[in-house]
């Protein structure tokens, strides 16, 4: 057990000695704004500040950095230089597919506070260690020549805490052990009645044939395990995982909770759903929350995910209503259907 302190918060991180800090913050925080790219401290990616100065989180093991005071992108929400830079690499069109930039941002951020006005050869300089694919570097310069010109003032630092005696350290606090970094609100209107709806929401077996490509495997009590499988043209992927599953009939409330991996992914996730009386039919409120580890976490973008999860609550609204009618459960999602479900959070995301 490693314990950390990430942006001001005490996080104990249970994870083998080799694991290297930019995965303890990726899997084990879930603080995804830390990039990886070529994991051998070439490309800056996955620039962290460790007691305030810029390292490559990929080349420091997370144990090497209990002690210290680590933050990452996240961690500057607030900060003054951070903010003034985020605002000139807007305006100064610094960013392109917006991969190196949570890196570039804390390297900015260290060139502004430490140097002040510079001009534009030292900042090349200094952003030797940061790689831009796109070659965006003209805007990044700008950017950072034009607030280090100006120089924000920074907040004054919190007061340590005194250091408590070796013989008797105060507890830490462990974070939460899932935090569920995704969040999704979705109602469905049901041509269904409340009692008919939670008929076969309160039965697994029904509930999980509503949804495309998923299947229970096995139920004792609580525990639950099942399966979800999505094609993407040629490409497959099986989702398989463990979970809990608790029923209030009195409210007709469900809460299921799991995880599930598929080779080097994983995906962890928690399900609530509510059905209550609307008009002739009912209402299911569902509220999705979920968290994605490995290099599909990398490579997803939450706008897309909420697209996707949105048209498969909405497929499962429609299975419900064809189940009570005793139609056939539905197949898998093909190709077309979820580029349109991709597209719609795409476009949602951007409006």
């Amino acid at each position: 057990m490693t314990t950390l302190t990430v942006n001001g918060e005490a996080r104990e991180i249970s994870a083998p000695a080799r694991t290297h800090l930019a995965d303890a913050l990726r899997e084990h925080c879930g603080l995804t704004g830390t990039h990886l790219g070529c994991e051998q401290g070439v490309c800056g990616a996955c620039t962290v500040l460790v007691d305030g100065v810029p390292m490559r989180s990929c080349l420091i093991y997370a144990h090497e950095a209990a002690g210290m005071e680590v933050t990452t992108i996240e961690g500057l929400d607030e900060d003054p230089v951070a903010a003034a830079l985020r605002d000139a690499f807007n305006r100064h069109h610094a960013l392109q597919c917006g991969y190196c930039t949570p890196g570039m941002m804390v390297t900015a951020r260290d060139i502004v506070t430490r140097l002040g006005a510079v001009d534009e050869d030292r900042i090349r300089a200094e952003l030797a260690g940061n790689l831009c694919r796109c070659t965006g570097y003209r805007g990044i310069v700008r950017a950072i020549a034009e607030v280090a010109a100006t120089r924000p003032a920074l907040p004054a630092p919190p007061p340590r805490p005194a250091a408590a005696p070796p013989a008797s350290p105060p507890p830490v606090a462990a974070a939460p052990a899932a935090a569920l970094t995704n969040r999704l609100e979705h109602a469905e209107t049901l041509a269904l009645s409340p009692d008919a709806a939670w008929t076969i929401l309160s039965d697994p077996a029904r509930a999980v044939a509503c949804l495309p490509g998923a299947k229970l495997l096995h139920r004792e009590g609580e525990a639950i395990a099942g399966e979800i499988r999505v094609a993407l043209g040629p490409l497959a992927a099986r989702f398989a995982g463990e979970g809990t599953l608790r029923l209030d009939a009195a409210t007709r409330t469900g809460v299921l909770r799991g995880r599930g991996a598929e080779g080097a992914n994983a995906a962890e996730g928690e399900v609530t759903w509510r059905v209550a009386p609307e008009g002739e039919g009912s209402r299911l409120h569902l509220d999705i929350a979920w968290r994605l580890t490995g290099p599909l976490a990398q490579f997803s973008r939450p706008a897309l995910v909420r697209g996707l999860v949105a048209g498969l609550a909405g497929d499962f609204a429609r299975n419900l209503e064809g189940a009570a009618r005793g139609e056939a459960p539905p197949p898998a999602p093909g190709l077309w259907s979820l580029l349109r479900r991709l597209l719609r959070g795409w476009f949602s995301g951007r409006a």
